[in-house]
């Protein structure tokens, strides 16, 4: 059987959310979408928008959940239990207010950072190890821990520049990691992205 990858980009479904920070997860899979010319289609057995794509060789999913944020890992776990997706071929694409807005940072697996998203889809995948994508969002002025009114703030105006390249950075950077491996992506495009 032809293998398959996954990109799930995280976020909370609905108008009240779409340019929101936390929400930058839906932002970079809507990227590859339209970079690649694919449509979504919302599937009710995934709890998910899903869009197909063919990379090479490859069949790549996009994935939205349609869950909410912090029950995103039921949707995740059910696409790839239906396609048969190893965990280490689903990438989770997130927002980070612990990284500066502007800078992105790919690794192989490890913790949560106490992001209720990741938390939630290692739950239903049952492992730590499955590639993510952090997507810098910082934690505003008050750099409190507690940060739920902060990440459901839409953009500002004057960072929709750098917003724009942080997208486009973070879509090369996945396909990178299709065609060349997580290795060369995380080197090629880790860091922060300049103003």
């Amino acid at each position: 059987m032809e293998h398959a990858w996954l990109i799930a980009g995280l976020g909370n479904p609905g108008k009240a959310y779409r340019r929101t920070r936390h929400n930058v997860g839906f932002m970079v899979v809507e990227d590859l979408a339209g970079r690649w010319d694919v449509l979504w289609a919302e599937q009710a057995k995934f709890k998910s928008r899903l869009a197909m794509a063919r990379q090479s060789v490859r069949r790549v999913f996009l994935c939205q959940p349609l869950t909410y944020m912090n029950t995103s890992g039921s949707a995740v776990e059910s696409a790839t239990r239906f396609y048969r997706i190893p965990a280490e071929q689903v990438m989770v694409v997130v927002d980070d207010a612990d990284l500066p807005f502007g800078e992105i940072r790919m690794r192989p697996g490890g913790g949560t950072g106490g992001h209720h998203g990741l938390e939630s889809v290692q739950s239903c995948l049952g492992t730590q190890a499955f590639p993510r994508l952090r997507i810098g969002i910082g934690r505003g002025e008050d750099q409190h821990r507690e940060i739920t009114d902060s990440v459901l703030v839409p953009f500002g105006r004057e960072e929709l520049g750098l917003l724009k390249k942080v997208l486009e950075r973070a879509a090369d950077q996945l396909e990178c990691w299709l065609e060349e491996g997580l290795q060369q992506a995380m080197n090629r495009y880790n860091g922060l992205i300049e103003h």
